[in-house]
This record gives structure tokens, C-alpha cells and sequence, in this order.
């Protein structure tokens, strides 16, 4: 008897501990997203004092040199991002001050929904009437939202089997140009047209995204699931003719930011079709990326910077080509990524990682004080040093995808 009171009482303390943990760590979760979201919201509305209303011309984008933003029209591929932004702060805050806001910001690309002018319509799109149609739907943003994946239709291509990403593109190194290019990035695109297929019936949405991908997979990765950059595709046989880089270090090289690309981009692809080789390519991609991770858990701009065996074409030496510089873009999009990639892939390590790395994100060393950084949340990103543009700069993509790695996280289930 003495023996088994003993073991109850042994038993119910480690219970007690067990829960008494837990419990601080909830609480410990809890205070880091509530600073987070007190900061975002802070800094946003001293972003919304210079923008003023939305006017089709004055999407946030980045800053320049002298710390001032700089902003873009909605025919750039990032002014989906800032209302992207204010639906997550909606979504964190549950305060309709920010719904009310988002839904002008959105409002505001409509017009988008006809351009077929390069791939970067989900992001465009997406981002922005995506979450409205999330969060607060309305019937028109359904209607805006098959539209809009029509006109990202007419980009693929029967023949090559992949959507185009821009209409031309000319190699660094030989100068070769090259009438078919398309690039890691598109894959985030696939999700636009997923969505359109459900709430249509139209099941040609989904086979374009699901042929984007197969090429993707195919042609896109190395054999250590590293990615190039930018494949292109011959209009006639559909063979590839090129795989290069055009923000990367070289064309062998792996892009930090494409490798982000790859991973989020299979990790959703796998959600919406469930077949696992989708989940293992990401799996795979993701692999590589950790593997070659600093400390900090926040890459270099491109993993082979400055390593022998990669050599840049000639029109990018200089010497901020070779700086071993971090984006913290591609760290926020990997976040956001592996918060969802560890609970379908059930692998708690990827969850542990991104809980790491949201936690280097706000740290002194990656957000701005407040005030500062021209009024974006996210510093010591990289847009892309080959064309020298966006050099240790905030991102508002960085933003967004910070954002979304915070609601994923204050969501997550212990």
C-alpha cells in the first residue's frame, strides 16, 4: 500500500509538472503573438498615415535609399501583398477597423482581374480578394476570383504544359533570349486556380495547376532537391533550353527565395490534391533548405554565394554580388511554410523550426523598431542584387508572410 501511494504520488506530480509546463508555454505563445500583433498593428497604421486611400498607385513595396517608401501601381506583381497584410491583422485582431480597411485595399485591384499580363496574378489576387473571400466574403469576390484565374489561364500553354511567367527572358551569361521562361515562383499562383475549380465545377482550373506542377517537379529540381531559378521551354517541341538563374548568384546556384518558393508552393499543391508526391517533393526542398540554414535560421540570399564551383554571369560581378547578405523574405515565407508542412507531414521538428524562426523574425536583429524601416515590419531582405534592386531592404511580401506565419502560429493546436 505503501508502495502504491508512492507511485500515485510520484505519478501525479510529474502530471502537475507536465501541466504546470505546458501551461507556461502556452502562456509564453500567447504574450509573444499579442506583442507581435500590438507591433504590427502600431506600425501599420503609421504606414497607412503615409499612403493615405488607396488610388491604384500607391501600394507599398519597399524603401529606398534615403529610408523613405517607396511604393508601386497594381500592375507590379506585389500590390496584393499590403491589403493581403490588413486581412491578417483583421484576422489576428478580430477588430472590423482593419476589416474596413482591407476591404478599400482590395477593392482597389478589381481591375486586375482581366490582366493577363505575366504570372503574378494569385499573388495579385489571391492575397488580397483570397483572404477577403476567407475572412469576409462577399458574392462578387468569388466572381472576381474565377475571373481572375481565367485570365491567369490564358498564360499555359497545351504544348509546354506550364503556365509562362514573363514574356521574355535573357540569360546572364550567353545573353540568349529565350521567348518561354518560367520560374520557381509560379508555383504560388497554382493556388488561385485550385480555388476557382472548387467553387466553379470548372475542373480545367485544377489541371493546369496540377500539370504546372508535374512540369515543375520534373524540370525544376536538382537531384538534391535544390531549385533552379528559371527553366525555359521551347515553343515548338517543348523541350527545355535553358535552366539559369535571374535574381540568383548563377545559374547552378540555388536562390534562397526560390527554394521558399518550392517549398510553400508543394506544401499547398500537396493540401489541395493529397497525392504524396507532392508532399514529398516538399518534404525534400525543405530538407536541403534547413540543412544550409546559418544560426539565425534566416539564408543567405542565394546558399552558393561566393562558393567555388558557382560562378555569376558577367553582367552581375560587383561587389555587393558577393556579400554573404540574409533575406529575411525567404525566411518569412519558409515560416509560414513549415507551420503547415509539419502538421500534414506530421513531423513536429519542421514545426519546432518554424516556431524559431518566427521567434529570430522578431527579434531586434529582423524588426524595425517602431517608426522606423520606412513603416514595414521586416528588415535585411533582398529583392535582387543581380539587378541591383532591393539590397538589404524591407519587403512587403516579408511582411505578409510573417503575418500569416503569426496567425498560423497563434492557431496552432498544442
Amino acid at each position: 500500500m505503501i508502495h502504491l501511494n508512492l507511485k500515485l504520488f510520484i505519478v501525479t506530480g510529474l502530471l502537475s509538472l507536465c501541466i504546470f509546463s505546458c501551461s507556461s508555454d502556452e502562456r509564453a505563445k500567447s504574450q509573444f503573438v499579442d506583442e507581435n500583433i500590438a507591433y504590427a498593428t502600431a506600425q501599420t497604421d503609421k504606414m497607412l498615415e503615409q499612403v493615405g486611400e488607396p488610388t491604384g498607385k500607391n501600394y507599398p513595396r519597399t524603401m529606398r535609399k534615403d529610408s523613405t517608401l517607396a511604393v508601386t501601381n497594381m500592375y507590379d506583381w506585389t500590390p496584393g501583398f499590403f491589403p493581403g497584410s490588413l486581412w491578417y491583422l483583421y484576422e489576428l485582431t478580430k477588430d472590423s477597423k482593419w476589416k474596413d480597411i482591407a476591404e478599400k485595399w482590395t477593392a482597389s485591384l478589381e481591375p486586375l482581374k482581366t490582366f493577363t499580363g505575366h504570372h503574378d496574378l494569385g499573388f495579385m489576387m489571391y492575397c488580397s480578394y483570397g483572404n477577403a473571400e476567407r475572412l469576409a466574403p462577399k458574392p462578387e469576390y468569388k466572381d472576381i476570383l474565377i475571373e481572375s484565374a481565367e485570365s491567369l489561364s490564358t498564360r499555359f500553354s497545351e504544348k509546354t504544359g506550364v503556365i509562362k511567367s514573363w514574356n521574355r527572358f535573357k540569360s546572364w551569361n550567353d545573353s540568349s533570349l529565350f521567348y518561354y521562361p518560367v520560374i520557381i515562383d509560379n508555383m504560388m499562383n497554382l493556388e488561385m486556380l485550385f480555388y476557382a475549380s472548387k467553387v466553379s465545377g470548372n475542373k480545367k482550373y485544377y489541371d493546369i495547376a496540377v500539370q504546372h506542377a508535374d512540369a515543375t517537379l520534373k524540370n525544376q529540381f536538382r537531384e538534391d532537391f535544390s531549385t533552379y531559378h528559371v527553366i525555359a521551354y521551347d515553343t515548338v517541341s517543348s523541350n527545355v533550353v535553358g535552366k539559369m538563374t535571374a535574381q540568383g548568384f548563377s545559374d547552378n546556384s540555388t536562390w534562397s527565395r526560390g527554394q521558399a518558393w518550392a517549398i510553400y508552393g508543394f506544401t499547398m499543391v500537396y493540401r489541395e490534391t493529397q497525392d504524396k508526391k507532392y508532399l514529398d517533393a516538399a518534404v525534400k526542398a525543405t530538407d536541403y533548405y534547413l540543412k544550409n540554414l546559418p544560426d539565425d535560421l534566416v539564408p543567405l540570399w542565394d546558399f552558393n554565394v561566393g562558393v567555388d564551383g558557382y560562378v555569376p554571369g558577367q553582367r552581375s560581378y560587383s561587389a555587393t554580388f558577393q556579400e554573404k547578405l540574409r533575406d529575411a523574405s525567404a525566411a518569412a515565407i519558409v515560416c509560414s511554410a513549415l507551420f503547415e508542412l509539419g502538421q500534414i507531414a506530421n513531423n513536429q521538428s519542421y514545426i519546432d523550426y518554424a516556431e524559431k524562426m518566427i521567434h529570430s523574425l522578431a527579434s531586434p536583429t529582423y524588426r524595425a523598431p517602431l517608426g522606423k524601416n520606412a513603416d514595414f515590419l521586416i528588415m535585411h531582405c533582398v529583392g535582387s542584387i543581380p539587378h541591383r534592386s532591393e539590397i538589404d531592404r524591407p519587403l512587403v511580401y516579408a511582411d505578409y508572410y510573417f503575418l500569416e506565419a503569426l496567425v498560423r502560429y497563434k492557431n496552432l493546436k498544442s
